[in-house]
């Protein structure tokens, strides 16, 4: 079981993380129509792929954990 400050630096480490991706995808394409339904794909690519390394980093750190 999760203490709320562990979830909740949990929630605002990983938007971060979504904003910093978005930001450099948004960087590279422009903004049409095609290029936002390609950042939308993108973006949940690696949205997904850096969820899963993420809670495996979290399943690694101690901190906040209330053990049974």
């Amino acid at each position: 079981m999760e203490t709320r400050a562990r979830s909740l630096v949990k929630a605002v480490v990983w938007t971060a993380i979504g904003l910093i991706c978005m930001c450099v995808v948004g960087l590279i394409f422009t903004g049409s129509i095609a290029v936002g339904g390609a950042m939308a794909v993108i973006n949940a690519g690696l949205g997904l792929l850096t969820y899963l390394v993420y809670e495996r980093v979290w399943a690694r750190i101690g901190w906040g954990r209330l053990d049974a």
